[in-house]
């Protein structure tokens, strides 16, 4: 990090009229952004020996690059009968390749990543970028089993073919009896 305090730099001007006075200690509201881009120090990536980035952390997809929707669940573990309860919501804002047609049928697919992974699949509905499930999925499996795994979630096209066009998912770490909510950005399926 440079200092930018005038005896630093021999010679140059005062930067700092504006009301981000750069000499004075960052204020509560500022983030912190690598001085090469504008993604937060935080989730920044490097180049590896091949140059591709490897990313450290999730990174936030800037404006121009494609955004794939987000999908919304509901969660609640109940303890008396070890059970949890998921129930996909809706999926909002989703887009697909146009390889797969105007309005292809989509569904959920959901996995609970336990050693012997439980499958779960909504009914596919008509595509179109808002659309609701409200579906609910019931499995009995003791919590401490559940809060060491992922919650994955995969859109998947039905017709004209079946295809992932995005995924995300969610640890099982806090799940307790009150019912949470969640928002899930979808990313573009892993290879």
């Amino acid at each position: 990090v440079s200092d930018l305090r005038p005896s630093a730099l021999p010679g140059s001007f005062d930067v700092s009229h504006s009301m981000f006075d750069l000499r004075s200690p960052p204020h509560p509201f500022m983030k912190r952004y690598d001085s090469f881009s504008s993604v937060p120090s935080s989730t920044s990536s490097r180049k590896d020996s091949q140059g591709s980035n490897r990313s450290l952390d999730t990174i936030t997809l800037s404006g121009d690059e494609r955004d794939f929707g987000r999908l919304n669940v509901k969660l609640c573990y109940v303890s008396s009968v070890e059970q949890i309860w998921i129930t996909v919501l809706h999926c909002k804002d989703l887009s697909w390749p146009s390889s797969c047609g105007e309005n292809p049928r989509i569904c959920v697919k959901g996995i609970l990543t336990l050693p012997k992974p439980v499958h779960f699949k909504s009914s596919a509905k008509e595509g179109c970028s808002d659309i609701e499930f409200m579906e609910t999925f019931v499995f009995a499996i003791k919590l401490q089993s559940l809060q060491a795994v992922r919650l994955v979630f995969k859109i998947q096209t039905q017709t004209p073919r079946k295809k992932t066009i995005g995924e995300c998912s969610l640890a099982l770490r806090e799940l307790s009896s009150e019912e949470s909510s969640h928002w899930l950005d979808i990313s573009p399926p892993s290879k």
